[in-house]
């Protein structure tokens, strides 16, 4: 008959590997996904704003900046998947 303390290393050591095959496990299937929809996922085409859809610019704010910001919004919005 076994003592308490090794049926305890035992189950320690089961519990290890198991939990450790778990997230091994899961995290295989987050990187296959991952790999999945970036091969096989629709391509993202950004879509130009027409003139007319963009805003007036307001006075005394550089049109540069407010270009570079209207950029990084579309960016953004396009690498979300909220572009309209």
């Amino acid at each position: 008959m076994t003592s308490i303390i090794s049926q305890l290393g035992e189950a320690l050591w089961l519990l290890i590997l198991g939990m450790g095959l778990v997230y091994l496990f899961l995290g295989l299937l987050i990187l296959g996904i991952h790999w999945v929809a970036r091969f096989y996922g629709p391509e993202a085409k950004p879509q130009p704003v027409p003139p007319a859809a963009r805003p007036a610019i307001p006075q005394g704010l550089d049109p540069k900046l407010l270009e570079a910001i209207r950029i990084a919004i579309f960016q953004h919005r396009t690498r979300e998947g909220q572009n309209q």
